[in-house]
């Protein structure tokens, strides 16, 4: 097993758990919140800063070049004048290259599959699932959600959140087939089989890459 797998997902589609059985079943690691912590220590700054940002699309547009600046190298004085959305993408863009290059596992959300769009042994999935489904499970997570209508709700505004994130820092569109190696929906195989037919798919494209 020598590939990098990133998982997008929609809220309530089973991503983060898929992502943990998914690595588990390969016997590599799997970062969701944990790149909070890895960004916080490499970074300087707080996880509760860092947790704030997390996936949220930035209230400022006025560094639309973020990312050129990032590309080209950013210095002290550019760095200082970034709103901090952007200082926080980049200190977790920075994490997960940095994990990635320790070797395979499983990065859920955060932009990674952009972060990582230059790494040769790389597979981007994409999770979603029927709305029923992901109201059940929204509900069963949650406590204090109380009802469907409360589910959409909460599943509306998170994609929303997830959306606005991922298109604002990337030059792809959230969810979109085109920005994904495979896009499956949980919804027809169950978590269990989701995870075995995205493992079969990685056992093969490996083979492919060997030969």
């Amino acid at each position: 097993m020598n590939t990098i797998i990133t998982v997008g997902r929609e809220f309530g589609s089973g991503g983060r758990v898929i992502g943990e059985k998914l690595a588990a079943k390969f016997g590599i690691k799997c970062y969701d919140k944990e790149l909070i912590a890895r960004a916080a220590k490499e970074s300087g700054f707080c996880e509760e800063m860092i947790e704030n940002h997390d996936e949220k699309p930035t209230s400022s547009f006025m560094y639309n070049l973020v990312l050129d600046t990032y590309s080209f190298g950013y210095n002290s004085s550019s760095f200082v004048d970034m709103p901090i959305s952007h200082k926080v993408f980049l200190a977790q863009f920075d994490a997960i290259k940095a994990i990635a290059k320790e070797g395979p596992c499983v990065i859920v959300g955060r932009c990674a599959d952009y972060a990582l769009s230059d790494f040769p042994n790389l597979v981007r999935v994409f999770i979603t699932g029927n709305e029923a489904d992901k109201i059940k499970a929204i509900r069963d997570r949650f406590d204090d959600v109380t009802s469907d209508d409360k589910a959409i709700d909460l599943m509306i505004k998170k994609d929303k959140q997830r959306r606005s994130y991922y298109n604002y820092y990337t030059s792809k569109k959230w969810g979109h087939c085109s920005s994904y190696d495979l896009t499956v929906n949980s919804s027809l195989l169950g978590y269990d089989g989701t995870v075995d037919f995205i493992a079969n798919y990685v056992e093969t494209y490996e083979q492919n890459r060997k030969s």
